[in-house]
């Protein structure tokens, strides 16, 4: 037994709740167990209890053993002066207190003990991998609209961290993320890093020319350092230590890698890509801002790399022919990664449900993500149907299923609830 689970059992009545007496044989009556409290004091407040016939309205406490009282020092600390039950497994230990003991342990469902220990011990993908098809429909989707709310809530406070350190400045805020989304995973780091060196003041000064932006980009990630053979490369590095010395640039530290990556995502090629989009896009996160529809997004994203590129993945290393637009499948990780949770960041920065019920809408739209974990849940028959299906999996897989919390999980609730 542990007090999260106790709770669990206490917060919906899981226990034999008819003719119950405490530890001092005063008959008691549970009218409303009280409301969970996550912050300091006892874990139910407002709860209500006929005690002997006689109504009380206060707080309870729970726990495993009924000793934890005194070493939790509750004893002397004014948040426990309301309390008017106190809820335990075991009374280990018989206190002074001028409120009643009600013992659990007797009162409870074998059932329930062994499905919830079932859970904890599973050694599958998700702890009720076996049992998730007993679950209705109605649940899974209503609990996929909250845990897709979560994650957005979660990113959207990220977001909302780099925006305190941009003053509060919403463009730069997104040009810092959208580079760091430009990087995937293995280069996040750097690119944001770069993207930080690199004020939209400075872009903008330069927007019209496609090779100082890359030169900027490039540089800026340490990619002209080396020695280079072909003229368009030379190029870059002198217009780089030129911008460089003019702003006073002080370069990017963290280093881009390239090995196991698909050349597709050399950093090379994503950041040639990134100069391209701001070379051929205006005022970006505004125009996002006022788009109607998903789609208008994904127009706006593509773009594809000059020329040169069509023709390298890398400098000095001509390969055959094939153009570096930035594909479907990369736009969609941006307005997944990216713009939806800027958007929904702006519209709850801003009190302003347009902004957040549009993010909603455009990940509706998106096709479903495909990954380890959605092709874990599609193995239990569980849809993945859209990119709104793909997020709330991998919020419940991340967030739920990888910590055990089957008690916090709505699906987890019902099969604990479901009769053998």
């Amino acid at each position: 037994m542990n007090e999260r689970l106790l709770q669990f059992i206490w917060q919906f009545q899981y226990y034999q709740n008819i003719n119950l007496f405490s530890t001092n044989n005063e008959q008691l009556q549970i009218i409303s167990p009280g409301v969970l409290n996550k912050n300091q004091g006892p874990d139910f407040l407002n709860a209500k209890i006929n005690i002997a016939n006689t109504l009380f309205v206060g707080s309870v406490e729970i726990h495993v053993n009924a000793s934890e009282w005194e070493r939790h020092k509750h004893q002397t600390d004014n948040n426990y002066s309301n309390v008017i039950l106190h809820v335990v497994w075991q009374e280990d230990k018989t206190l002074n207190v001028a409120f009643p003991t009600l013992v659990l342990q007797h009162l409870v469902s074998s059932i329930l003990l062994k499905k919830y220990k079932a859970l904890m011990d599973a050694p599958f993908f998700i702890p009720c991998a076996s049992q998730i098809n007993l679950v209705n429909s109605f649940t899974l989707a209503s609990f996929k609209d909250r845990l897709i709310i979560e994650r957005l809530q979660e990113k959207a406070a990220d977001v909302q961290k780099i925006l305190a350190q941009n003053n509060n400045h919403w463009e730069d805020t997104f040009w810092q993320l959208l580079a760091k989304n430009f990087g995937i995973k293995v280069n996040s780091q750097a690119f944001q890093s770069m993207a930080k060196s690199i004020n939209l003041t400075i872009l903008a000064k330069h927007k019209n020319q496609l090779h100082q932006l890359e030169a900027l980009m490039l540089g800026q990630c340490g990619l002209l350092e080396n020695d280079v053979k072909d003229d368009y490369a030379i190029m870059l590095q002198k217009e780089f230590q030129f911008l460089k010395q003019k702003y006073k640039l002080v370069q990017n530290t963290i280093p881009t890698h390239f090995l196991r990556m698909r050349p597709a995502n050399f950093p090379t090629i994503r950041l040639a890509q990134l100069a391209a989009l701001i070379f051929n896009s205006n005022h970006l996160f505004s125009k996002i801002k006022e788009a109607d529809h998903v789609t208008q997004v994904e127009q706006m994203f593509n773009v594809m790399a000059n020329d040169y590129w069509h023709y390298h993945y890398n400098f000095d290393v001509p390969t055959p022919y094939k153009p570096k637009n930035l594909g479907k499948q990369m736009i969609q990780n941006i307005i997944i990664n990216t713009i939806i949770p800027v958007l929904y960041a702006y519209g709850w920065y801003n009190n302003n449900e347009l902004y957040k019920l549009k993010a909603l809408q455009w990940i509706e739209c998106l096709l479903p993500e495909k990954n380890n974990i959605t092709t874990g849940f599609q193995q239990l028959e569980i849809k993945n149907k859209s990119a709104y299906d793909s997020q709330a999996l991998i919020q419940l897989k991340n967030k739920y299923c990888n910590l055990k919390r089957c008690l916090e999980c709505a699906i987890g609730n019902q099969i604990l609830k479901l009769r053998e």
